[in-house]
């Protein structure tokens, strides 16, 4: 995605605020207070929520017992994205639950799922291609084997997160295997893919080919596709879509629940402990080969945060949130915990942990927590996992920072090319205007006004005057132009509007909506 810095070119208006490109967002040590709203309700055990880069429209929402459902500009659509109920086996720990899209899906159209199959109850990813003449609708048809089956001796533990990383690699987690106490050690051995983080190459050759750079090729007592080891069982993980760092919730025994940490700079190749200890506790080498580090081995990758049973039960692994709606808020961690229902959050730098927080009461929350979910623009949601389930986005209690004016929804050649801000112009942060939708490369002209005079912005004439600022941009290939508009000082409002030069459109143009953005009180 480009982002642009905007020249002043009328710099004797700009009533010195200055058009350029600047952080999204800045910390601030006051937090935000939060509440959750609902998104979707009445859904089958819902266990994941995933959105196409670029998708500004959609959520995907993983429904356990085996279709994948679609809210669509807030609506859940009653006919599913993709049914795969036939296929699966469910439920316990069992079903369809997990979901990635293709960073290129907007062009290529491919999803991948992992889910336990019907019978053998073995782990296996697929991929599926979107319909060619419903983009609401995934083609039956199209299933290619990716990766599997992998067998699973017991029915519990079988992970199920996968996540493309920032390297355009697919990276997959897997349970140990189940039972209790990974009663054949796969999480130390090399020879099987359980109790592993995956990561394979999905664009190379059919059906995956294995990263040169993966830390174990070459070595011959451990599976080239292995990434990490000693994961008991990573039910959710994530990438920091900023940092690239990952965070991967594990699963405990029965008496700790770990956090565990891998920052963007890593080889991989970390062994995260199981089972040779649970958390920071020594727990036991029955049966794991011979070369298996002791308790305490320096090599082991201890977690960042663990918590026992007086705290929860099953860790739910979150998102880092990198929204624009809630700017004190950007780069913190979210987390839950499945059984109890709790929400926490923090900040990581990479080696201190701060400002930790319970979020249960303030977000009245109650539930199970089967999983989160970021959209397009890193806002963040929640499922709340039940026979009859739902999905809650997490917001400032504070009002919203765009309104949309609604002017000029057009657009060429049947585009429509849509306007959309978020954060709050205040001291120390910024707001990110973005444009949708626009004609791949067609050049954009931004004209920005202040409050005291907005007309001239709407009504049915674009006249910029007075304007802040206004610039030729390029969109990007994938139709979105990014930029921010620094706070602190100046108006209390702004409004802001594209024209599209569009040379397909039969008059030349498309308008876009018109936003105003609030200064932060």
């Amino acid at each position: 995605m480009q982002q642009h810095t905007l020249p002043s070119v009328h710099a004797s208006r700009t009533l010195g605020l200055l058009l350029a490109l600047a952080p999204i967002c800045g910390e601030v040590s006051a937090q935000t207070p939060l509440r959750t709203i609902p998104i979707a309700s009445g859904l089958s055990r819902p266990v994941d929520i995933q959105t196409p880069r670029g998708d500004r429209h959609r959520l995907f929402i993983v429904e356990q017992t085996g279709t994948i459902r679609v809210v669509k500009n807030g609506v859940l659509l009653v006919a599913p994205f993709l049914n795969l109920t036939s296929s699966i086996a469910c439920c316990g720990e069992r079903g369809l639950l997990g979901l990635a899209f293709h960073p290129k899906f907007a062009s290529n159209g491919y999803l991948f799922v992992n889910y336990t199959a019907s019978g053998s109850g073995a782990t296996m990813i697929d991929r599926y291609t979107v319909s060619a003449t419903n983009p609401d609708v995934a083609d039956p048809s199209s299933r290619k084997p990716v990766l599997g089956p992998i067998t699973q001796p017991f029915s519990n533990h079988n992970g199920g997160c996968l996540r493309f990383g920032p390297d355009g690699y697919l990276y997959i987690g897997t349970g140990d295997g189940g039972s209790a106490g990974d009663p054949n050690c796969n999480a130390q051995r090399g020879d099987v893919l359980l109790g592993k983080m995956l990561r394979i190459d999905v664009d190379t050759v059919a059906p995956y080919a294995v990263p040169s750079t993966n830390p174990f090729v070459g070595n011959s007592a451990v599976l080239d596709e292995i990434w990490a080891v000693g994961l008991r069982n990573p039910w959710r993980f994530s990438f920091d879509r900023e940092t690239g760092d990952l965070y991967i919730g594990d699963v405990g025994q029965n008496a700790l629940e770990e956090l565990d940490f891998q920052p963007a700079t890593s080889r991989g190749g970390e062994n995260y402990g199981w089972k040779i200890m649970e958390g920071t506790n020594c727990y036991s080498t029955s049966a794991c080969p011979t070369g298996t580090p002791a308790c305490n081995d320096p090599r082991l990758i201890k977690p960042i945060h663990q918590y026992g049973r007086t705290e929860g039960a099953s860790i739910t692994g979150g998102y880092v949130y990198r929204g624009c709606a809630i700017p004190d808020l950007k780069g913190t961690y979210f987390f839950a915990d499945y059984v109890r229902g709790r929400i926490w959050s923090f900040r990581y730098n990479g080696t201190t942990m701060s400002e930790f927080k319970e979020r249960t009461s303030e977000l009245s929350w109650s539930g199970p927590i089967s999983a989160f979910g970021e959209d397009d623009c890193g806002e963040l949601y929640v499922c709340n996992y039940s026979t009859s389930g739902s999905v809650h986005k997490i917001v400032a209690s504070a009002p919203a920072p765009a309104v949309d004016l609604g002017y000029g929804k057009v657009g060429g050649n049947g585009l429509v090319p849509e306007f959309s801000a978020c954060g709050l112009l205040g001291s120390g942060s910024s707001a990110q205007l973005r444009l949708f939708d626009a004609p791949p490369q067609a050049l954009v002209l931004l004209w920005v006004g202040n409050a005291s005079n907005p007309t001239p912005l709407f009504g049915g004439t674009v006249v910029p005057v007075p304007v802040l600022g206004e610039a030729l941009l390029v969109a990007d290939s994938e139709g979105r132009v990014v930029f921010t508009i620094p706070g602190g000082g100046g108006p209390q409002s702004l409004f802001a509007q594209y024209l599209i030069l569009d040379p397909g459109a039969t008059s030349g143009i498309g308008i876009s909506n018109a936003l105003r953005v609030d200064l932060a009180q």
